[in-house]
Order: C-alpha cells, then sequence, then structure tokens
C-alpha cells in the first residue's frame, strides 16, 4: 500500500475543544477548509459520560456541530474532543444486544467463507469492545487478537479468552502486533471507523499490519440511511465522520486500497459494509459504481440533502416535544428503555430531564446506577418497569425496536405503551 500526500493533507485536522484551534477546522478527507456547517444541535455533554448520582459538578459539555465539505463531500463534525476523554472507559458493550450477537456471528461468518480463512490465519477487530466479534472468529477456528483503548472493555475481553491490545490503533500499535502474531488476513471495524481522527495515521498503520492478501472490512452508519431517517440522535462527539461511500473510496485509494464490494445493512437503523483489499487484489463487484451513482443521484455534491435533513430534525422536535409535554399535562408517567450514546444527544437537543421522563431502563449493568448525561435521568434495570408499569416507555435505542418490544412484551400486555422518537415522534399501535 503506497501513501501519498501533500503537504495540505498531512496538515487536516479538526478544532480541538482542549488546544488552541486553527483558523478553521479542515476535512478530515480531502484536508481543505471551508466546511459548511448545516445543524447545530448546540453544547452537549459526551454522549457516553455516565456519572454516579454522588459524582458533584456539571457534567462538561462542547458544541456539537455537522458540517459538510463542499470539496470531497465528506460529512464529519466541526469540532473534535480528545480521545482520552472518550474512550479509555466505555460503558457500551457489544454483548448486551442480541440482534448485534447475531449480526457480528454473521459478520465473522461471512468474512471467513469468502476469504478462506483457517487456523493459521489472523483476524485483528480494531475497537474490539468485549470481544464479541472475536469469539465469533474464534469459534470458527480462526486465530485472533483485538484492539481496544478502554481499559475495562480489554479486561472484559481478556476474561472471555480473546488476546486484546488496550492501546489505540496506531503505526506503533500495528508493529506490535504484527511482530507478536504476523500480519493479518482480515481487519476489522465495525463502528469504530467513524471515531477517528487522524485517518491517515490509522490507515498507515494498517498498512503495515495488512498481509497483502489480507481484506479490510468496515462497518459504519451510512449517511444515506441517516439523512432519510433523520437520524439527527446519531450525531455525537465520539462519531466525527459520518461516512458515504465516495469519500471512503477517495481515501483509500489515496493509500492504495480498493474497495472491491459494498453492502447496506439493517442493523443500527442503516450500516454501510466496505469490503477494502490492496490495489489490484481482488476484482471489483457492480456494487461499488452503483452505489456511487446512487449518491450522485442523491445529491451529495449539493448542499439541499443537508438542509432538509436539519429541518426535518427541528421538526422532530418541535413534534416530540409536545407529544411529551401533553402526555405529561395529562397525568400520565413517562419511562425511557435503553441509555445507548444516541440517547444523551436526543435528551439533550429537546430539553428533558427526571421532570418529564422519570428514569431509563437499560439491560447493561454497568450503566445502571448511574445518570443519562446531562440530563441526569437515573438508570435503571428493566426489571423496574414491570414493578412501575408507567403508562407510556420513550424507546431512546430506537434502532433495537423490535428487539426491545419483544422483551418487553410482559409491559405491553400490562396495557404499557411504546414512544418511538425518529424518524417520526409516534406512539405504537
Amino acid at each position: 500500500m503506497v501513501s501519498t500526500e501533500s503537504s495540505v493533507v498531512a496538515d487536516r485536522q479538526l478544532v480541538s475543544f482542549d488546544a488552541p484551534a486553527p483558523a478553521a477546522p479542515r476535512c478530515l478527507v480531502c484536508g481543505r477548509a471551508g466546511l459548511e456547517v448545516f445543524l447545530d444541535l448546540g453544547s452537549t455533554p459526551l454522549a457516553n459520560a455516565f456519572r454516579l448520582p454522588g459524582e458533584v459538578g456539571e457534567d462538561p459539555s462542547y458544541p456539537l456541530r455537522i458540517a459538510r465539505c463542499p470539496h470531497c463531500q465528506h460529512v464529519q463534525l466541526a469540532g473534535s474532543v480528545p480521545p482520552e476523554k472518550m474512550f479509555n472507559e466505555y460503558l457500551y458493550v457489544s454483548s448486551y444486544s442480541e440482534t448485534l450477537v447475531a449480526h457480528l456471528d454473521s459478520l465473522a461468518a461471512a468474512i471467513t467463507a469468502r476469504r478462506h480463512l483457517g487456523k493459521n490465519d489472523l483476524a485483528v477487530d480494531i475497537g474490539s469492545n468485549d470481544g464479541t466479534l472475536l469469539s465469533a472468529f474464534a469459534r470458527r477456528g480462526v486465530r485472533t487478537t483485538g484492539i481496544e483503548p478502554a481499559r475495562n472493555l480489554a479486561t472484559l475481553a481478556r476474561s472471555r479468552g480473546i488476546e486484546t491490545e488496550c492501546c489505540y490503533f496506531d503505526r506503533f500499535a500495528a508493529r506490535k502486533i504484527r511482530q507478536a502474531y504476523g500480519p493479518a488476513m482480515a481487519v476489522t471495524a465495525t463502528n469504530s471507523f467513524p471515531h477517528i481522527q487522524d485517518l491517515d495515521e490509522y490507515l498507515r498503520a494498517l498498512d503495515l499490519l495488512l498481509d497483502p492478501r489480507g481484506v479490510f472490512v468496515v462497518e459504519a452508519h451510512y449517511l444515506g440511511d441517516m439523512l432519510g431517517q433523520t437520524a439527527f440522535d446519531t450525531i455525537y462527539h465520539e462519531h466525527v465522520s459520518y461516512w458515504s461511500l465516495g469519500p471512503m473510496k477517495d481515501l483509500f485509494e489515496r493509500h492504495g486500497l480498493t474497495i472491491f464490494d459494498v453492502e447496506r445493512l439493517p442493523i443500527h437503523h442503516g450500516q454501510l459494509r466496505v469490503w477494502a483489499a490492496r490495489a489490484g487484489a481482488v476484482p471489483v463487484q457492480d456494487s461499488v459504481e452503483r452505489l456511487l451513482a446512487a449518491e450522485r443521484e442523491a445529491g451529495y455534491a449539493s448542499h439541499l440533502p443537508f438542509d432538509r435533513f436539519a429541518e426535518r430534525a427541528a421538526k422532530i422536535r418541535a413534534s416530540l416535544g409536545r407529544l411529551l409535554s401533553d402526555l405529561r399535562s395529562s397525568g400520565a408517567t413517562i419511562a425511557g428503555y435503553g441509555a445507548p450514546a444516541k440517547a444523551t444527544t436526543l435528551v439533550s437537543y429537546l430539553g428533558l430531564g427526571p421532570e418529564t421522563i422519570r428514569y431509563v431502563a437499560d439491560r447493561s449493568p454497568l450503566k445502571q446506577g448511574r445518570l443519562v448525561p446531562g440530563a441526569r435521568i437515573p438508570i435503571v434495570s428493566p426489571e423496574r418497569l414491570l414493578a412501575d408499569r408507567p403508562d407510556y416507555v420513550l424507546i431512546l435505542a430506537w434502532n433495537f425496536v423490535d428487539e426491545i418490544v419483544a422483551q418487553l412484551d410482559a409491559y405491553r400486555r400490562a396495557g404499557g405503551r411504546f414512544i418511538v422518537p425518529v424518524p417520526e415522534a409516534r406512539i405504537l399501535d
């Protein structure tokens, strides 16, 4: 893989809120200035900064603005928070979602079969969380190792028998892993690639780690689905990039990678799965050009789709706010379900607190007993819903709505009702 770059590209950066800012943020992909902000969500707390009730002081908050690059059409945040503030400890655990566990198992199966991986081949997962995906590879006889910066998650993965390096992925980490385990035949990044603030360093590190015959598979929230569903709550400080295929293709090609296949997936309300290999190593499928053509047809080179997205987000904010206010005025009790990162953005954008949402139920023991960032809404176990039987449950993790409704069937049979906030505020029949 050859890495060529201009002096402009080498100087690419986001504005850091903890350091003196340059004159303007630059595009993470092409390095140019002139980003166009199309939605300002105000100053919000870090999405996964769940504090304990006894902790004093305000939750730190940072500007949250999303912008597009008029030159390469990449969509990204207009500012950044140092990764250490967000990822050194992390409370999202992959294995707590049955839907996600099944999805990651199917991903491991697809890569193993498609690339004919065997007992001598190495699979590396970047941002490996609790090792759920790597466990699926291991069950198929593939050697594995993970890269996970969160100390608590790396410890959890190791307790499950998954070798895990607790670090951020860079060239130093890539050399260390290659020396210890050899080159990787498969490198995966599921929902972690949008976190990367220095894309060039990341891809240089990948160059060191990836076997010449290896494959790099990325899964990330897809910009087209975010726009189509008005999923503004997907925007938070961890996600610095909101990927479409065109900018990713340009970035990869600059680093000697070719995207040879793409898939659109329903998981997480719409994801893009990208298969890449070294240039010339694998024939390119028709799926790549079809999606590029669809993106051109959708008008991503224009500001119009992004302006419409911002208008619809404002309408959801108003309609959901009215619905919750009317229910509260009528004497109805409301709880929430699911405390994913997106919940922080939604409750912050609407200005919700415990006076409206009494508590939020979540299956993760790591979050139970803590507070939703900023809103300070208590997080409890799901059993509380059956004990209290609130009139309504606002499904904050709406990307898993079917799974959640099934889990709470007893609550529903007892007369409870569900509110889904996005893509439009509605009460489920």
